[in-house]
């Protein structure tokens, strides 16, 4: 790949000599500008990133309002993490060759009319389906986002405009359940989703009018469609075991069957990829052993963070009985350490380079899961601050120092594919965390329910009363109904919220042993060796 690229506008006016620097053609007026092509795209990718855990509030609310089961409810999450995930590369190839300026519109628009499409909704089947739809034009913003910011600034800028990049990914995940928490206690569930119109129109005009088309001299002109076929059916049927196997059982021969298909169709996809000519993920990328564990990190990172904040928001609202308002506010601390930890991160891992602060932020975010597995029905809300933001601490340098560990130690020719690999891994690894702990939480609840129940003293349930309650209390609500005497519901709702802390902390456990795993994994990342390389890119 050179470092060049040839323009692609709206008129003869915009064209540029290829070896023209991004900001030395004032002549064009404000189009291409860097500053404001940073701007444009925040907006955009402030969109993705917020919808990630956005709807972590308002899944309790979801769930009462249409009825959905707990399954059901992850795959709100699920669906919307699969879909962004599995498509982030394949949509990289998409800008790459048609251009990031039009990826980026298509994407925004597509974003902004499904989500209005979950606000109209009046079933939980369709709100996934539009989760998906979601996913899919959202994995279009995001590689887009990059590419534009690689070919518009100059080499000696670019760090910085990813770093304020990546700053306004880590702010608006973590400030997902702080707004969600707003709108879905003063507006309703919907306007979680209808805020996203007015932001798309606003990306949309932006776009219009701010973005500068760039496309690769050697574009690639195939696409590994075999690839992208197994991939996405490899992580289907992975997630699908794991969210299944509540329900089926960890012994139940289908549980086994779908994570052999999806082992299977791993080492398929992994066979053709070394055959293919325009491959989805050149397999060659991974002999960096930094690359690969700044991939892992990122996965591992996600299950632990993404994984545990699913639980979180039902134990705030469900077992504390906070507002949804509140229940975000609670969640302010991890949100601010989050805003102000990123570009302290960022300028540390500058100085000293990234294996340290790689390894002591999935230390802090070890020591801030165990913490919340020690969570009771009474802790007060400085213990729970404290947690909260020992947890924005440690995520911090691992979302900042991702970029320069993944798409730094990629060959310059595959520096696009790498940073769509960086967000797919993130994305993957929020999916898997959704799906493992949610696995860990049920079976723990399935196991300690009926003996609880029956240590309280209550009267026996029937085995479909039984599975009823157990759905139940997977999200922290009691099995009561107005039939039952005042005592026996205080007693229900201890017995329900004593076996959802169990879950949870089980849960949170499982969460510190990923990020423990993580602390090792960050010692194998170092300074990308490419960085250097990358600065021809700043040429439009």
């Amino acid at each position: 790949m050179t470092s060049q690229t040839t323009i692609d506008a709206t008129g003869p006016g915009d064209r540029t000599p290829p070896d023209a620097p991004s900001d030395a053609a004032p002549g064009r007026g404000l189009r291409g500008h860097p500053w404001l092509t940073l701007f444009t795209v925040a907006v955009g990718v402030m969109m993705v990133a917020l919808d990630g855990t956005i709807v972590a509030i308002a899944n309790p609310v979801i769930a009462r309002d249409l009825g959905a089961s707990f399954a059901q409810v992850q795959w709100i999450t699920n669906a919307y993490f699969l879909a962004l995930a599995v498509s982030l590369i394949t949509a990289g190839k998409l800008g790459d060759r048609f251009g990031h300026r039009q990826t980026f519109l298509i994407g925004v628009v597509g974003f902004a009319a499904a989500s209005g499409a979950i606000g109209l909704s009046d079933s939980i089947a369709s709100v996934i389906v539009f989760r998906v739809l979601q996913g899919l034009f959202g994995a279009l913003l995001m590689p887009a986002a990059l590419g534009l910011l690689r070919a518009t600034f100059p080499a000696e800028k670019l760090n910085m405009a990813i770093g304020i990049w990546g700053m306004v990914i880590g702010a608006s995940t973590a400030g997902g359940p702080i707004l969600g928490g707003v709108l879905v206690e003063h507006v309703s569930w919907q306007s979680v989703f209808w805020i996203n119109v007015p932001v798309g129109v606003v990306a949309l005009a932006l776009g219009v009018w701010i973005l500068l088309d760039h496309r690769a001299e050697n574009r690639p002109h195939s696409f590994d469609v075999p690839g992208i076929g197994l991939l996405s059916g490899a992580m289907f049927c992975l997630v699908w075991a794991l969210i299944k196997a509540p329900e089926w059982g960890w012994g139940d021969l289908r549980t086994w069957g779908f994570i052999a298909v999806s082992v299977v169709l791993f080492a398929l996809f992994a066979f053709w990829e070394k055959r293919v000519k325009e491959p989805l993920i050149p397999l060659a990328m991974f002999r960096s052993v930094p690359l690969s564990a700044g991939v892992v990190l990122m996965v591992l990172m996600a299950i632990s963070f993404m994984g545990g904040l699913f639980f979180v928001t039902f134990y705030l609202q469900n077992v504390h009985g906070l507002s949804p308002v509140d229940a975000g506010l609670h969640l302010l601390p991890l949100t601010g350490m989050m805003i102000v930890g990123s570009p302290l991160a960022g300028a540390v891992i500058t100085k000293v380079g990234p294996r340290i602060p790689l390894a002591g932020g999935m230390a802090f975010t070890a020591l801030a899961m165990f913490g919340v597995s020690t969570l009771q029905k009474d802790t007060g809300s400085a213990v729970m601050s404290l947690w909260f933001a020992l947890l924005g601490l440690g995520l911090a340098p691992v979302m900042v120092g991702a970029t320069e560990v993944i798409v730094g130690n990629a060959p310059l020719e595959l520096s696009g594919v790498a940073g769509g690999l960086q967000q797919a891994a993130m994305q993957v690894g929020g999916s898997l965390g959704t799906a493992v702990l949610g696995a860990v939480m049920a079976s723990k609840v399935d196991s300690d329910l009926a003996d609880n129940w029956a240590g309280a003293g209550l009267p026996p349930l029937t085995p479909e009363q039984a599975a009823q309650a157990a759905e139940a209390v997977q999200v922290g609500v009691p099995p009561v109904s107005e039939q039952m005497p005042p005592d026996m519901v205080a007693t229900v709702t201890d017995v329900a919220h004593d076996t959802f802390l169990s879950g949870m902390s089980m849960a949170s456990l499982v969460a510190t042993g990923v990020a423990v795993v993580a602390v090792g994994v960050a010692f194998l990342a170092k300074r990308g060796e490419n960085v250097e390389a990358g600065a021809g890119v700043g040429h439009i």
